[in-house]
């Protein structure tokens, strides 16, 4: 019905047209005046092909519609659909068709059909270009489409209608996992088709490397989204996200075909693809044949547009090499030019080749290689060693061969390891080594361009341990060293990258612009097979051109150890059998070191723990820190969740397992130059062993694993370890549909110990100054041994632990007011722990005893905590007790008794004293009166007073002197003695006494 009412209405429009037309005498309408195009299908599957005027109004007689191919109809890849006889054709040379498919792979321009949007993000201010994502879109760069490189969240759209079930499949390069990249449909009603499909977020590629992509599509409408987003910038920005050759299926017709893009042809017709015109060839649109350029001057790369006019030589246009060693131990210097050749020589200002053929003494053999009068150095055999300049010998009893691989000489490319260049345009730079030996070193070539890829690899099937550490699982299996530098003037960069199993490239470090020379190592914790490259880029920005060809990087020396296919540069000392004819070497179990006179496995002591790779002996075990105790296999130190701190006579004893097992903090919200919102999660295990470490993964660009997985730590991205960081971006604000968590970090994976000292093995925790001087706080102290660029000493923690009566038991994570991020110079990171799990364990001190009134005989004793309370768990309060009075009563009679019997002994005492006293006074008066009688008796002397003598002057005077207390104590004591009498003193004008006794 609706096709009928379609046809009415395009019949009634030509009727009114051809009436107009004729009324003014208009032309004829002819083949170049319209083109034809299918209505809508109906309920039938049926439609109608109809002419549409290029200009309505300027001609007349357009053709009457007629009924058209089926909806399902479609013609096969070479050809197209003919719209006037409605027939499949063959396409023309110069041009290609897909049959029921489109493809786009010329990116000079956007092409119709596809719109570049930039969302603004929500913290931006309104009317700030600095903060507006105005300017970030994908741009086309010819060969390729090339995604924003900010934060800004940049979304390239194209719909398209398809007839039946079809597909999309397009390549893409993604390196750097800074930047968020996402790819999914949605239908006519803005519903996403598939949103828990694991194809929606697109795995990161190795740096140069194109993948492809494909995706099945539904018949209908189909809005597609390639989607990008970054996280946290850095100041030259993202690598960007690269797009070529977008493909879809599906469509029901081509009425016309593709041409050719510039630099490609199709010779026959009836072609499906075109293709790359030849080196020194070019080609323009919609050609069927390449053009030759003027080799003399002129030269062009494959799959040109144009030829390019040659430049005078210079330095940049050659490279030297050293020849294989001859039988004499002689190299030879070798230059020769970069191929292709596109610099002129003999013109004014041209350089000359060097000549080459100079003769210079080989380089030694790498260790573990030896040369046996051949011109090459060939692998010691198994059970040998060599370091290079000797002949292999065997290990001595006792010993094993170290196995492993040791570069510092580069006369030639040792034969596991590989070199390539990828240009960012193209797959592979034309007959170009990405890397060149040079002695004592090895460098990066000249590559193409100055944005090509220049990639060096060395491939490790997998890790063997010494026979003495086979047993002790978990630990390091290996390391990689190298020793480089880097010398640039543009924003040259070097990644380091591995790939686990085969599974994806993950970028373990990078280094921009010069760097001095640098030795970096890094551990491998798994056993598995891994590949490790180093690609160095001069600029990241587009170019066809090399004008940084002077900016290098170059390497000195690679070692891995414990490399299973490796050889042997030294012996180490191995565990012997304990059996007395035994020779061999055995594993040790774990937690055991070697004992240099026995030869035999010695336990390491309780509380210490094995230092992977360290020389025989004691010295071996290290002991934990303090608060610290080693796991049974002593490939650890960590905190048993118990801390005991004694100062003075108190002594305080801690139980932090009810903090948790691992304690989380999102923290922020922090916002970019651009306005994007993020938080930093931090991930922090406190106590346990290896099975209770915190992990951080990746959501977004670690889609081989699923979610179980990844809360095991198992992916290739996730970090398992004491303490670990995540960059959190909310969905809301970005147009993603769940939380992006990317980023993951290591921070601490050695526990040195717990202390209330603010420092311990040079690390410092003074961002939290003490607040209660009763209770400490307890830090706990850690530090990652995983060097970065910007952290040549690894990473360092502290979490204080502060005992907070008002928190919960699980307490509250927060980071220093003035470091935000947890850090103030990236490398040392700061926690405060507050709750109540972390204060000391009760004990009889943190309580106290109140007595209450006595009534009806009754008295309560009751228990309360010592305000403020500042422990938990340990002693519970004691019950309240209820005691008799009659306690008391008796104390009080008893005092009473005491205090009556008291006051009688006062009393007996006083009566007794009064009586003794009146009793002297007695004798005294009695002892006065008989002095008198005395004076009146005759004598010699005449009594009487002589002339001139006053009387008062003869008159005698009794002087009598009280007894103290004290006196009369010791008269009475002296009676036992005989001493009856009281002594009195009599005075005369003379001055003579006379004395009684």
């Amino acid at each position: 019905m609706r096709s009928f009412w379609f046809v009415a209405k395009c019949a009634l429009i030509i009727c009114t047209l051809r009436l107009i037309d004729g009324a003014k005498g208009q032309r004829q309408c002819s083949e170049n005046d319209y083109y034809y195009e299918y209505t809508e299908c109906d309920s039938t599957g049926s439609r109608w092909r109809v002419a549409i005027p290029q200009s309505p109004g300027a001609c007349t007689g357009l053709p009457e519609p007629v009924r058209g191919t089926e909806c399902t109809f479609s013609c096969k890849a070479g050809e197209f659909l003919e719209m006037l006889s409605q027939e499949c054709t063959q396409c023309a040379a110069g041009s290609y068709s897909l049959g029921s498919g489109i493809r786009f792979d010329q990116w000079d321009a956007m092409p119709a059909g596809f719109s570049s949007l930039a969302t603004s993000l929500e913290n931006s201010p309104p009317g700030d270009e600095k903060l507006t994502c105005n300017s970030s879109s994908w741009v086309p760069q010819g060969n390729y489409l090339e995604s924003n490189r900010d934060e800004c969240t940049v979304s390239l759209i194209y719909a398209v209608h398809l007839k039946k079930r079809g597909s999309i499949s397009f390549d893409y390069q993604y390196p750097d996992s800074n930047l968020l990249f996402e790819f999914f449909i949605q239908n006519d009603q803005c519903q996403e088709m598939d949103p828990s499909a694991d194809t929606k977020w697109l795995k990161l590629t190795n740096h140069g490397d194109w993948e492809n992509h494909t995706v099945s599509l539904k018949s209908g409408t189909n809005i597609l989204y390639w989607r990008t987003g970054g996280v946290l910038m850095r100041s030259k920005g993202a690598k960007p996200v690269l797009l070529k050759n977008i493909q879809i299926e599906g469509v029901a017709y081509t009425s016309e075909c593709f041409p050719c893009i510039p630099g490609t042809f199709s010779r026959v017709p009836g072609s499906t693809t075109c293709d790359p015109c030849p080196q020194n060839t070019y080609s323009g649109h919609g050609a069927s044949s390449c053009t030759p350029c003027n080799t003399t001057t002129q030269y062009a790369a494959e799959g040109s547009a144009l030829c390019k006019d040659k430049l005078p030589c210079s330095r940049k246009d050659y490279f030297q090499f050293h020849t294989a060693c001859d039988p004499e131990g002689k190299t030879q210097i070798i230059y020769k030019w970069i191929e292709p050749q596109i610099c002129l020589e003999g013109v004014t200002g041209a350089e000359s080749l060097p000549p080459s053929g100079e003769r210079e003494p080989c380089p030694p053999c790498n260790p573990g290689f030896y040369n046996n009068d051949t011109a090459t150095c060939s692998p010691c055999p198994p059970g040998t060693y060599s370091d290079g300049m000797k002949p292999c010998t065997l290990c001595p009893a006792g010993t094993e061969p170290t196995l492993g691989y040791e570069y510092k000489w580069w006369n030639v490319l040792p034969p596991n390891m590989k070199t390539s260049c990828f240009n960012v345009g193209n797959s592979k730079c034309d007959n170009m080594n990405g890397w060149e030996v040079a002695g004592d070193h090895i460098q990066s070539g000249a590559g193409s361009s100055d944005n090509d890829y220049l990639i060096l690899n060395i491939h490790i099937p997998g890790f063997k341990l010494p026979t003495s550490m086979s047993s002790h699982a978990g630990t390091e299996f290996g390391r990689i060293t190298f020793e480089f530098e880097t010398v640039c003037v543009a924003d040259c960069e070097l990644y380091f990258m591995m790939d686990v199993n085969r599974k994806s490239t993950t970028v373990v470090e990078s280094w921009e612009r010069t760097k001095t020379r640098i030795t970096y190592t890094h551990v491998m914790t798994k056993n598995a097979s891994v590949s490790y490259t180093w690609a160095f880029q001069r600029t990241n920005q587009p170019s066809d051109v090399r004008r940084f060809v002077n900016d290098v990087v170059r390497i000195y020396s690679i070692s891995v150890s414990n490399a299973m296919d490796g050889v042997s540069s030294g012996c180490r000392a191995c565990a012997l059998s304990t059996q007395p004819t035994g020779s061999m070497c055995v594993p040790c179990p774990p937690g055991h070191y070697i004992d240099a006179h026995t030869s035999q496995c010695t336990e390491c002591p309780q509380n210490t723990y094995l230092v992977p790779h360290a020389t025989p002996g004691p010295d071996a075990c290290k002991p934990c820190g303090p608060g610290s105790k080693s796991d049974k296999d002593h490939s650890l130190c960590y905190s048993d969740c118990h801390f005991t701190h004694a100062e003075g006579n108190v002594t305080l004893t801690y139980d932090f397992s009810l903090l948790g097992s691992v304690g989380s903090l999102l923290n922020g919200p922090s916002f970019t130059s651009k306005g994007t919102k993020y938080f930093h999660h931090f991930n922090i295990s406190l106590c346990g062993g290896k099975d209770q470490l915190a992990v951080c993964t990746d959501n977004v660009t670690d889609l081989s694993i699923n979610d179980a997985q990844r809360e095991k730590g198992e992916g290739a991205n996730a970090v398992k370890t004491f303490i670990c960081q995540s960059t959190v971006i909310p969905a809301t604000g970005r147009g993603f549909h769940t939380a992006l968590a990317s980023q993951s970090i290591n921070l601490a994976d050695t526990f040195l110990g717990a202390t209330v000292d603010s420092t311990l093995d040079g690390i410092m925790a003074e961002l939290y100054p003490q607040t209660s001087k009763k209770v400490p706080d307890v830090n706990f102290y850690y530090r990652s041994l995983e060097a970065t660029s910007s952290c040549e000493l690894g990473r360092s923690t502290v979490v204080t632990l502060r005992c907070n009566p008002e928190k919960s038991t699980k307490g509250e994570l927060s980071v220093p007011s003035r470091c935000p991020a947890g850090t103030c110079d990236g490398c040392t990171f700061d926690f405060l722990w507050e709750s109540s799990g972390a204060c000391p364990t009760c004990t009889e001190r943190d309580y106290h005893q109140i007595e209450g009134a006595c009534k009806r005989g009754k008295q309560d004793l009751l228990y309360v905590w010592t305000e403020p309370k500042l422990c938990m768990g340990g002693m519970a309060l004691p019950e309240k007790k209820t005691l008799p009075c009659a306690g008391m009563e008796f104390w009080v009679r008893l005092g009473g008794a005491i205090g009556a019997f008291t006051a009688v002994l006062l009393v007996s005492l006083t009566c007794y004293f009064w009586k003794k006293n009146k009793r002297l006074a007695y004798k005294y008066s009695r002892l006065v009166m008989s002095a008198n009688k005395e004076c009146e008796m005759p004598g010699a002397d005449s009594c009487a007073m002589m002339e001139g003598e006053n009387e008062g002057d003869m008159e005698d005077e009794v002087v009598y002197t009280k007894p103290s207390l004290l006196g009369k104590l010791k008269a009475i004591a002296s009676k036992g003695n005989g001493e009856k009498y009281e002594h009195v003193q009599l005075n005369s004008s003379q001055s003579k006494a006379l004395v009684w006794s």
